[in-house]
């Protein structure tokens, strides 16, 4: 019995504990409730934001504390909080520091340079024009006072006696905003609120009376008044109200600022420069990879009827930098899935579209957000993968491939220096000849950009420690010469496929175009005994599959043109292969390369070894122009070709390429098959 008694004493001890541990957790619940209220009484949130937040907190101190829905709540209101409502970075328009950056950070890319300085001299210009005031009142002595205020704040102000007198002032230059009295001769200020809103609707309009009534505000703001205040007037309220417009008015102005794209093969420095182009601004900078995303919510939150619910990438990114205008970089926008299970674009298409971010709203949050003072930037290797809606929202800038000497500057200056550090030498420790470079750079990379060539950088230095710390490297300086290269690296990855010099019938050289950037390849022809079958093999598309069947029928129709007999295709088969049948191949430039080819196998004429060629066919000979054109003339340079054919609507990209690009190759423009057909064979 004692037993029991001592237990049934230690139970009261422990109900007694349990029941303070329960007073003490109300007591911390109660604080957080009331400590958060108070956060939200003096924060400086939006009045639209306000009363929501507010009818949140009341909400909070009614429910039960030890409820999980009194947690959901104040996370709720917690993350309101952390949002950089009216926090933003002042951008510095600096064009030459800009010019500075973006040369320190990247070599080369003079046309992706020039278009981002034309972006930032735009933004600097905009930023010098002063805001455009009217005062519009019958009192000399009102608008004068009104006048020196806003003068002092850097507005351009013009002060007009009547309505009448506004309208004229808005015909000669139209003001951002008007402020006007409400009785005035001649044209009272809803007359003159009329015409503003039927002739110039983006301009803000003000409307004071010293006759403030009920009925006369409800009438001015029916009439589409944006505010309306009594006199004598509170210059605080109107300073904020005018500031208010003077934003709204300027972002409705800014709407057709261009979302950049930045498009090109991997490795060509698209996300570097979006980094520059902040470092430029001082802007925050977040980068975000949108590849594999396949559901909405990761961009627009979860709706706060989910357990464990939250905000998405957009909303928590901006949070972190504590602004909400910083460069956000929509890194490989081409990769985003697209299936039955989700499409993530369409948020992106209200993200991306100006007339709808200023107002864009998260399921989590629940409440518009602006972030029309958000610098988009996006990134793609193949812009043909984003769906025609979201292209139409962005300007596409080119990134294109690196030539070799752009390469090299590129290695000297920035990437074996950078290398060496990371490995344990000094700059001067090491002494790698142009020749040596040059090797790496053809025989170890088989890219547009820079990425695999830095592994290989990497690699040799890597290679040259562990030589010296073996005591195989005993002099400093290292010095490496290009007969070194493989000996240290050992034998090259990748092979170059360079044309043949032993002629052959049926076989042509094209040019071709991937997201790793131009390449050549052999398309080979046969003619054998059979019964009208075009054989296609080398895993081809249908496009190129399309183009085979279309060079046929055009040497079918052609036929005696050509030397062929009308029934040439009677008894015959013909096959028509693209080596690498591993590697899937698509695209629309290899009709003529195909026509040549096939016509080689026909005729029994050789085609020149040293000629390549680029271009799509119709029915009719038509050769239709391609893209792609400066990595396809740097491929052909790269495989020791001399001469190149390319369709006649290529003229003008033809002359844009540099010299460097070019290196003596000859180019032949053509508009039909035949003179192409003419060019190639012996």
């Amino acid at each position: 019995m004692k037993w029991f008694g001592r237990k049934s004493a230690e139970n009261t001890r422990s109900e007694e504990n349990i029941n303070d541990t329960h007073a003490g957790l109300e007591n911390v619940t109660e604080s957080m409730a009331d400590d958060i209220c108070k956060r939200v009484d003096s924060a400086d949130l939006p009045a639209n934001i306000m009363n929501t937040v507010r009818e949140e907190c009341e909400r909070l101190l009614k429910l039960d504390n030890t409820s999980p829905e009194f947690h959901i709540v104040h996370s709720y209101l917690e993350f309101i909080l952390s949002l950089p409502w009216n926090e933003t970075t002042k951008d510095d328009l600096d064009i030459q520091k800009a010019k500075g950056v973006l040369d320190a950070r990247h070599y080369g890319l003079n046309s992706v340079k020039e278009r981002i300085l034309e972006f930032l001299a735009v933004k600097n210009l905009r930023s010098r024009i002063s805001p455009n005031l009217i005062i519009a009142d019958d009192e000399v002595i009102a608008r004068e006072n009104l006048s020196i205020i806003f003068e002092h704040e850097g507005f351009a102000v013009r002060t007009v006696g009547n309505g009448l007198e506004a309208v004229a002032a808005m015909e000669e230059e139209p003001a951002d905003i008007v402020i006007t009295d409400l009785k005035m001769d001649g044209m009272d200020g809803l007359e003159l609120l009329e015409v503003l809103r039927n002739r110039w609707p983006d301009t803000g309009v003000i409307m004071l009376t010293g006759y403030a009534t009920v009925k006369t505000a409800v009438e001015a703001m029916k009439n589409g008044a944006d505010q309306y205040l009594g006199k004598p007037v509170n210059l605080t309220r109107l300073r904020e109200h005018v500031q208010d417009l003077l934003s709204r008015n300027r972002r409705i102005q800014g709407l057709q600022g261009p979302v950049l794209c930045f498009s090109g093969p991997p490795g060509t420095g698209k996300t570097s420069i979006g980094c520059a182009i902040a470092e430029s601004l001082g802007r925050e900078f977040i980068c975000m990879s949108l590849a594999g995303l396949r559901d909405e919510s990761e961009l627009r939150g979860h709706r706060r009827t989910y357990v464990g619910a939250m905000a998405g990438r957009i909303l928590q990114n901006i949070q972190k930098t504590g602004v909400r205008n910083p460069v956000i970089m929509l890194d490989e926008m081409d990769k985003i899935i697209q299936n039955f299970q989700g499409d993530a674009t369409s948020v992106l298409l209200e993200i991306l579209d100006p007339q709808q971010n200023s107002a864009f709203v998260d399921n989590y949050l629940g409440l518009p957000f602006d972030l029309s003072g958000v610098l988009f930037i996006a990134t793609a290797n193949m812009v043909e993968r984003i769906p025609e809606p979201l292209m139409d929202r962005m300007e596409m800038i080119e990134f294109s491939s690196y030539t070799p000497g752009e390469k090299l500057q590129i290695t000297q200056n920035y990437m074996l220096p950078n290398q060496l550090l990371k490995h344990g030498f000094s700059v001067n420790e090491l002494e790698v000849a142009p020749d040596a470079l040059n090797t790496i750079i053809a025989d170890y990379t088989r890219e547009a950009g820079l990425r695999g060539l830095d592994k290989q950088i990497a690699s040799l230095c890597r290679k040259l420690a562990r030589r010296r710390l073996s005591g195989q490297e005993e002099a400093l300086p290292i010095k490496l010469a290009a007969a070194e290269i493989h000996g240290i690296m050992g034998p090259p990855p990748h092979f170059s496929a360079t044309v043949t010099k032993m002629l052959k019938t049926g076989v042509a050289t094209g040019l071709v175009w991937s997201e790793n950037g131009g390449e050549i390849i052999f398309v080979e022809a046969v003619r054998m005994h059979g019964s009208k079958n075009l054989l296609l093999t080398g895993s081809l598309g249908e496009v190129l599959r399309e183009s085979a069947q279309t060079a046929l029928s055009f040497l079918r129709a052609n036929a005696g043109k050509f030397g062929l007999s009308d029934d040439f295709f009677e008894t015959s088969d013909i096959h028509i292969h693209i080596p690498a049948g591993a590697v899937t191949k698509e695209g629309p430039s290899a009709g003529v390369t195909i026509a040549v080819a096939m016509l080689s196998q026909l005729t029994g004429r050789m085609v020149r070894e040293d000629m390549a060629f680029s271009g799509e066919i119709t029915l009719h000979g038509d050769v239709l122009p391609v893209g792609g054109v400066r990595e396809k003339v740097m491929a052909a340079v790269r495989a020791r070709i001399s001469t190149i054919v390319l369709p006649a609507k290529c003229a003008q990209a033809v002359e844009q390429l540099e010299d460097e690009v070019l290196g003596g190759l000859e180019v032949r423009l053509v508009s039909r098959l035949e003179d192409a057909l003419e060019a190639a064979l012996n």
